[in-house]
């Protein structure tokens, strides 16, 4: 049995939230993305046929509406010119320390996944960030199970060796 609307709001928002993120939306748009995603789970949920794979039915919204709206932004900035949609807003506003340390380790994440090709870093970010199982995720991004557990085993390394790569430039510092 499905819960409540309310409570998958509550629940998932954060975990919407961060995968349309890393999907690629922009920060000046995150907010109405977000938005839709749960205007299409409220509108969609009773065909949820799985309700135990809820979590993965739900990436799989976020995915698609994502997807939209790259699309979307995509002939918008084709069909003339615009301000640096890219350019990502400053606050002018001082931080503590703490949230400067967690911003420069998110962004370090962020660089290191970026050098992941596209299907290693979405595998991987399914799994080691938003904590789905490989079944889930594989079921999710609809690949056979054993390409998935390749495919992680493979991104991992990868990221691994992102990582070392950076440690190796930072070490004089």
């Amino acid at each position: 049995m499905l819960p409540p609307f309310q409570t998958v709001y509550r629940q998932y928002f954060d975990f919407v939230w961060a995968s349309a993120r890393r999907l690629g939306v922009r920060s000046e748009a995150i907010d109405d993305v977000v938005q839709e995603i749960f205007v299409v789970i409220h509108t969609k949920m009773q065909t949820v046929q799985k309700p135990e794979a809820l979590r993965s039915w739900i990436y799989g919204v976020v995915r698609r509406t994502v997807s939209s709206h790259r699309r979307a932004d995509r002939a918008q900035a084709s069909n003339g010119p615009c301000l640096d949609a890219g350019a990502e807003v400053q606050s002018s506003e001082p931080t503590p320390f703490e949230h400067t340390e967690r911003n420069a380790d998110l962004e370090l994440l962020s660089s290191l996944l970026k050098e992941l090709d596209e299907p290693k870093r979405e595998l991987f970010a399914l799994i080691e960030i938003d904590e789905l199982t490989v079944p889930e995720a594989a079921d999710v991004l609809q690949i056979p199970l054993n390409t998935a557990y390749s495919r992680l085993r493979a991104a991992r390394q990868a990221f691994e060796a992102a990582l070392g790569r950076h440690e190796a430039r930072n070490k004089g510092k």
